[in-house]
């Protein structure tokens, strides 16, 4: 049985506090925050990343490695650095040695030694508490153990956006209604031609009797209408790593508190002819796949997240246990329950953790993948209308160019039936440029923040915007115009654009 002591989203820092001064504070060790680091580095300032848990990199180290891109050739700056350093290590055959599909404890290595090479000093299982401030300015952050960070800038690259939100920043949670911002987009979605039910599937624990309660999975909730915003938020899950070589297959685990009474859904889906859960497996290096989700029914575990936005590290901890047993329970389920059929047990249990990855989580990913949480609230919002090139920006700090992709937000009952709701998958008209703008709050709120995550954006656009590489190029871009605003003794609203581009264009960023 795989240790699991160490899978958690909050572990406590037992270690004496610190007080660390540094020139930018970087609260977030997920790619955007390394990316960040490394450019103050370069600058010749002195940066410090505060991190939440124990683990550097996100996403990109903590599963999700089947890069979503959209287009390539408008990643650039540090970003194209990684992947060509990821390419160079497993001999890519592209013209500038870029690979694209990572193996999650080399990406962790690779943000290791980058920190190392530039000396950037790392405090980790540190948990934002407090934030002070002065005028207009963060001046320092204090954590739960009691350490203190100084710095002239701070920068919030974390998904959830808790830097931002307890420095007073405005922020939206949930999906807008398309009047918000003219959109055609957002709100609640229905009629996805993907991650649909393709067979009728009852709702009712006893088929047909409305009486006798709903089963798992599925919300007793209004449909609303098209278009109409709320506070859900798309589905999370884990981007996890298996393989099917027998040399390095580990079983996949009961997860402790098990009950297959959760998967009832998914049983029926597939006695109604329908087994495409485990569909999207995309082969990594090594004999490894990244595995999403996939159809009606899989690892996206639909409205149990709504919570996690603006929850405290206790309720956080509580979802990220239950998305834990969901995902790891599925895997189990589907390998073990005798009421599905053979074939069904037979291609899962092809099928198991890696060995070799994750090894002090249980072989089990590190990261939740938070698709989506506080988005802040700006001078400029990004929206649809960026993303299809209506409106383009003056200032760019970089460029997106994957669909306007939200998971499914809700699972509810339809004239007797389970329906999905909040998927949506549009393709841009091409790459667009991400305003600077749109990473630096409102100069009233905060002069020396910059939030390359959870950036300025409505729900929709930040689907296509919240791609692994799109994080890194805004953390560097975010960081470069933290230096530029501290030699220059300005706030981020008031930093010459012009300066910034030309540092952003020697530095290889596209834009």
């Amino acid at each position: 049985m795989p240790d699991f002591s160490k899978l958690k989203y909050y572990i406590p820092n037992t270690e004496a506090p610190v007080h660390v001064k540094a020139d930018v504070c970087i609260y977030g060790g997920t790619s955007a925050g390394v990316a960040a680091a490394v450019q103050v580095s370069r600058m010749g300032l002195k940066p410090v990343i505060v991190e939440f848990g124990s683990h550097l990199g996100g996403l990109t180290s903590g599963g999700l490695s089947a890069t979503d891109i959209g287009n390539k050739m408008v990643i650039g700056g540090i970003s194209r650095e990684f992947y060509r350093e990821f390419g160079r290590l497993y001999g890519s055959t592209e013209p500038d040695n870029s690979a694209w599909k990572l193996v999650p404890s080399v990406a962790e290595q690779i943000y290791e030694d980058w920190l190392q090479e530039a000396k950037v000093e790392v405090y980790r299982n540190q948990h934002l508490s407090e934030v002070e401030k002065q005028n207009g300015k963060i001046t320092s952050i204090k954590t739960d153990n009691g350490s203190v960070f100084e710095a002239g800038m701070f920068i919030d690259a974390t998904y959830e956006g808790d830097l931002m939100a307890r420095a007073g920043v405005s922020y939206h949670v949930g999906r807008e209604a398309n009047s918000v911002y003219g959109e055609t987009l957002n709100g609640i979605q229905f009629g996805s031609p993907t991650h649909r039910f393709n067979a009728w599937v009852d709702p009712y624990v006893i088929p047909g009797k409305p009486d006798s309660g709903l089963i798992a999975g599925v919300q007793d909730v209004e449909p609303g209408v098209q278009g109409q915003g709320d506070s859900c938020v798309q589905a999370y899950n884990f981007r996890i790593c298996l393989t099917n070589s027998p040399r390095n297959r580990i079983p996949f685990p009961e997860p402790p508190n098990y009950d297959p009474n959760r998967f009832e859904i998914l049983l029926r889906y597939i006695q109604a002819g329908v087994w495409d859960a485990l569909t999207l497996n995309k082969m990594m290096p090594d004999g490894k796949t990244d595995l999403n989700n996939f159809g009606a029914v899989s690892t996206d575990h639909i409205g149990a997240n709504y919570e996690w936005p603006d929850g405290d590290y206790a309720t956080r901890e509580r979802i990220f246990q239950d998305h834990v047993n969901y995902n790891m329970g599925m895997l189990y389920f589907l390998a073990n329950d005798e009421r599905l059929p053979a074939h069904v047990r037979g291609e899962t249990k092809q099928w198991g953790l890696a060995a070799d990855e994750f090894i002090s989580t249980g072989h089990w990913p590190h990261q939740l993948y938070v698709r989506e949480a506080r988005r802040m609230i700006s001078d400029v919002v990004m929206t649809e209308h960026h993303c299809r090139h209506y409106v383009t920006v003056e200032d760019p700090v970089g460029y997106a160019a994957y669909n306007m992709d939200s998971h499914n937000a809700r699972r509810l009952v339809l004239n007797g039936q389970c329906v999905n709701e909040g998927n949506v998958e549009v393709s841009p008209t091409g790459p667009y440029k991400i305003s600077y703008r749109s990473i630096i709050p409102k100069g009233e709120e905060c002069q020396n923040l910059l939030v390359p995550v959870c950036l300025s954006s409505s729900h929709i656009a930040f689907g296509s915007i919240r791609m692994e590489p799109v994080f890194m190029i805004l953390g560097q871009s975010a960081a470069t115009a933290a230096v530029l605003a501290l030699e220059r003794q300005t706030a981020v609203q008031d930093l010459d654009y012009s300066v910034l581009r030309d540092r952003l264009l020697a530095d290889g960023q596209i834009l």
